[in-house]
């Protein structure tokens, strides 16, 4: 697909509209979610059919106390202690977990606590999620930063004293190509430590190349790993291959990117399932390549832009709590991310228990860092991806980190 369907770069054509309402009432009408796409690279793997096989063998009810009770006392967490922690019969020890959770964390990260900040750079895409805010079917203001819009917002960010940062794009490769990406990556260095990549996935030179342009990490949302319902809810676009996106970490890594993250959106389809084949996937890859730096994000599915295609399902904070602490009670070593999806309070209460990374001043928009930190009214950036809850900047960030007794941090990384 590409972009004819977008008007002055916002407003749906009578025939894109026709389009979409087949795609939603017509199954037959969406391309086969099995079938790789012109270009795609397949890569010789069995991790997916592992967590495929580990996920359906996965029946929450099935666990009880004695098994909570088993998991809890474990020297390290198995398959199994995992899949009991984030079972329904945990939900009686969640204060247990959350000591345990607490313990890990500080044998493995100290007191410490990760800082950075999100930067879309473009918010064009040639999906249709259903759920998501940037689909291309959504009538919102599209925009793509050039160059020296770019590093305008880089040198915002910098200037308050970020030293790490997420680029963004909407998944459009015919809006934001490869090169475009790299070479807002080169920009990133001029002003960051260390830069992390969120864009549509792509094969492993790609992925070699972004890294020589100075990326240092991947994360990709596999959003649910249902395939059915990923199906249901991916109907148009390279995203709809549910393969393809699975295998993005290790081609990342296969292209040499230090680190990779995994997640998904927690609320999409059966949430005790995904949050197990999130880290199943992780602790998997982490097997295969033991020198990656791996991590887990969490988030919640929150309210976007003429969104009425679905019903998602309830993840209240004691159950992301839950799973948070079994995430790190099952991988002691991983780094846990909870996004600006969440309040300020939950936020500071999980960092003391499991999670090691937070962002801060946040915007999920195109263009506004400056008016957003300034105060000005944003007239001319794109429009947001989703909602944040937490509108904390770095500076407040940072205090109330350290008012709760832990170390805010920057970066530790040191270029050789």
């Amino acid at each position: 697909m590409d972009n004819e369907f977008f008007v002055d770069g916002a407003h749906l054509s009578e025939s894109a509209l026709k389009k979409k309402h087949m795609l939603e009432n017509n199954p037959a009408m969406r391309d086969d979610p099995d079938e790789f796409k012109a270009g795609m690279e397949k890569i010789s793997s069995d991790v997916s059919l592992l967590v495929l096989k580990e996920m359906d063998s996965f029946d929450p009810l099935s666990y009880t106390e004695k098994d909570v009770r088993a998991a809890l006392a474990a020297r390290s967490a198995s398959v199994e202690d995992f899949k009991a922690l984030l079972s329904p019969a945990a939900e009686p020890f969640l204060e247990e977990m959350a000591r345990k959770a607490s313990a890990l964390t500080a044998d493995h990260f100290g007191n410490t606590v990760y800082l950075f900040t999100p930067l879309y750079i473009a918010n064009y895409c040639d999906n249709y999620c259903v759920y998501c805010g940037f689909n291309c079917y959504n009538d919102i203001h599209r925009l793509r930063l050039d160059y020296s819009q770019m590093e305008k917002e880089m040198s915002v960010i910098a200037a308050s004293g970020m030293e790490e940062i997420l680029i963004l794009t909407g998944e459009s490769r015919k809006m934001s190509d490869i090169k475009y990406i790299g070479e807002a990556c080169k920009l990133a260095k001029k002003y960051f430590k260390n830069i992390g990549l969120e864009i549509y996935p792509v094969n492993s030179d790609e992925y070699a190349y972004l890294n020589e342009c100075g990326a240092d990490y991947v994360t990709v949302f596999q959003e649910t790993y249902d395939k059915s319902r990923y199906s249901d809810l991916h109907l148009l676009g390279h995203k709809r291959v549910w393969q393809y996106r699975f295998d993005a970490q290790e081609r990342a890594l296969k292209g040499g990117m230090r680190g990779v993250a995994f997640s998904a959106l927690l609320g999409l389809a059966d949430a005790r399932k995904d949050a197990f084949a999130t880290a199943y996937h992780a602790y998997l890859l982490q097997r295969k390549y033991p020198h990656a730096e791996i991590s887990l994000s969490c988030p919640r599915l929150r309210p976007i832009i003429n969104n009425d295609k679905i019903s998602p399902v309830g993840v209240g904070e004691k159950q992301l709590c839950q799973i948070l602490c079994a995430y790190r009670i099952f991988l002691p070593f991983a780094g846990i991310t909870v996004s600006s999806r969440e309040s300020a309070q939950f936020r500071n209460g999980i960092v003391k228990i499991a999670a090691t990374k937070v962002s801060a001043g946040v915007s999920t928009g195109i263009g506004d860092h400056e008016s957003k930190y300034s105060g000005k009214e944003n007239k001319e950036g794109g429009d947001e991806q989703f909602e944040i809850n937490d509108a904390r900047s770095l500076k407040k960030m940072y205090e109330d980190i350290s008012e709760e007794g832990l170390q805010p941090v920057l970066n530790d990384y040191i270029d050789v």
